[in-house]
């Protein structure tokens, strides 16, 4: 069996769900999006996503609060998680991810250094975040970090599809990729 791409296993969960997708993006630019949709037919369960790289964006766009930048910063689980919150909010989507962090190679300080990365998943049921310290250059930094939102969802949904064939009596069978 050839091995399934990280992007088309979580459309397929998706799919079989019906629910749809919203991201939230910092420092990954777009990344995260990009690989979303490059699965042929991800129009059916991807509803967009916001860059939000400035954090007057953040706060515009995504609802989040000014208090939590300065208090927080914009790279922080809690930013992470207004975020989220606010990419499911504005596209009314079932699921929603978000990632802050600082790719580097400047902007980092000793408290948050380069490669220091939040994901966030919002969800009904819960809200689920990740930190992350990535050791690489700029394009490394994004690249790990998007895929760290990738895995991240796909670990939310082989648990949420475990957990309703579970309660239908069926036997779940995880798919790793």
């Amino acid at each position: 069996m050839s091995k399934i791409r990280l992007e088309a296993e979580i459309g397929e969960l998706l799919a079989r769900r019906g629910w749809s997708l919203a991201v939230a993006e910092s420092c990954t630019g777009g990344l995260v999006s990009h690989r979303l949709t490059n699965v042929p037919g991800s129009s059916r369960y991807f509803l967009g996503s916001v860059v939000s790289y400035a954090n007057d964006a953040k706060v515009k766009l995504l609802g989040v609060r000014p208090e939590t930048i300065e208090v927080h910063g914009a790279v922080s689980p809690q930013t992470a998680q207004e975020m989220a919150q606010g990419a499911r909010r504005l596209f009314r989507a079932d699921l929603a991810v978000a990632v802050t962090g600082i790719a580097g190679p400047g902007g980092g300080t000793p408290e948050k250094p380069v490669g220091l990365v939040f994901v966030h998943l919002s969800a009904p049921e819960t809200e689920w975040s990740k930190r992350h310290l990535w050791a690489g250059g700029r394009e490394e930094n994004k690249a790990q970090s998007a895929e760290a939102v990738l895995l991240l969802l796909r670990r939310y949904l082989n648990r949420r599809v475990r957990r309703n064939e579970e309660n239908e009596g069926n036997v779940a069978v995880a798919v790793r990729g």
